[in-house]
């Protein structure tokens, strides 16, 4: 299975827009993407097929990173925080179709 992903790495300048989201794997996503969110500023997004994301905005001096289901038209979004063990079994695991419901344990966040 394939998703898109979009993302800022601060420290190096990267930014790759969710219009210019770049293919891949679960696994690439684990291996070549999880290591370089180190600032409070970096940020990814998985996109599946129909344009659904799940945001993962990492928190370096807490050693764990936000997930979280945005709802635009709610201006709020679905989220849990997760350490990287389960950072990397999520993403492993996500379904074809990102939603709150298909993620467990997400808890609603106005913004």
């Amino acid at each position: 299975m394939h998703f898109r992903v979009y993302y800022l790495i601060n420290r190096s300048g990267e930014r790759v827009s969710s219009k210019s989201a770049v293919e891949m794997t679960p696994k690439a996503i684990c291996e070549q993407m999880l290591d370089r969110l180190q600032s409070e500023d970096d940020y990814l997004g998985i996109l599946d097929a129909d344009d659904n994301a799940l945001q993962v905005l990492p928190e370096p001096d807490q050693h764990r990173y936000y997930v979280e289901v945005p709802l635009d038209a709610a201006k709020a979004s679905y989220g849990r925080y997760v350490n990287r063990e389960e950072l990397e079994t999520l993403i492993q695991a996500l379904p074809s179709r990102i939603d709150e419901r298909s993620i467990p344990g997400l808890s609603y966040r106005p913004w």
